[in-house]
């Protein structure tokens, strides 16, 4: 059996999801990483993973699709059980999702239905699957974001979905202490990655404009969210819970 921690990525093949992975395995946890479609994206992520003297799965997964999650649990101690002897995990960090730019006016139901799908409710419901493969004294981390603190023009779906995920985090953190579970919510400000990238690439003047709206002068990479995350999902966390840790560099402070 393969005594080292597992951590359960969503959304973990790319992006801000991609370095918590690599972060983590350069912890010395064992990996999980979910994607959606992409299994490229998937493999090379493991490929990093590997380089870096880590181990790990990738399995497919529909956040949107609360009526898959059952399944995906089935299929998930399948292979804990297959590659690593053991049938749970003891991190789970909720970090799959997609931005979205839409002004209150313009903003339509279908978009703020996909956001709530993903953002909210399949975080509320894989996490309520998961509980059961969850070790107690374990951890889980519901990545927010700046947008819930601050306000932006055009990002008043995707804020206030967030905002939700926050409350959420604190009720993880009150109902399961009896399990000594922690939860917490880690909330990045503006992050040069493919999450923004259709932003930055139409308005490239936005870069300069949020560096100049952050204390530390830039926006933030990847880099700064994985070892956030690697923290949380370790003894060195052991006494934080129910928390909202902003990695923001600083921005409208």
């Amino acid at each position: 059996m393969d005594t080292k921690k597992v951590v359960l990525i969503t959304g973990g093949s790319r992006g801000l999801g991609r370095d918590m992975a690599i972060s983590l395995a350069k912890k010395g946890l064992n990996i999980v990483i979910t994607y959606h479609s992409n299994t490229d994206a998937a493999s090379d992520t493991q490929k990093q993973i590997t380089e870096v003297g880590g181990r790990s799965i990738a399995l497919q997964l529909d956040t949107r699709d609360s009526g898959s999650f059952a399944l995906f649990a089935t299929e998930l101690t399948n292979r804990l059980k297959k590659e690593w002897k053991t049938t749970t995990i003891d991190y789970l960090v909720n970090n799959a999702g997609f931005g979205h730019h839409g002004m209150v006016t313009d903003t339509t139901e279908e978009a703020f239905d996909e956001l709530m799908n993903v953002h909210f409710k399949g975080v509320y419901f894989l996490t309520q699957q998961l509980l059961p493969v969850l070790n107690d004294g374990g951890g889980i981390v519901n990545i927010s974001s700046g947008l819930a603190r601050f306000s932006l023009p055009g990002y008043s779906a995707y804020g206030a979905i967030k905002g939700a995920i926050e409350v959420y985090t604190r009720y993880l953190a009150k109902e399961l202490g009896g399990r000594k579970i922690k939860a917490n919510t880690v909330a990045p400000g503006a992050i040069n990655t493919d999450f923004n990238k259709e932003r930055f690439e139409q308005a490239p003047q936005v870069v300069d404009i949020i560096a100049s709206m952050t204390a530390l002068g830039r926006v933030g990479e990847s880099t700064d969210i994985g070892g956030v995350v690697a923290f949380l999902c370790s003894d060195d966390a052991a006494w934080v819970n129910g928390q909202r840790i902003e990695a923001s560099g600083g921005m409208f402070i």
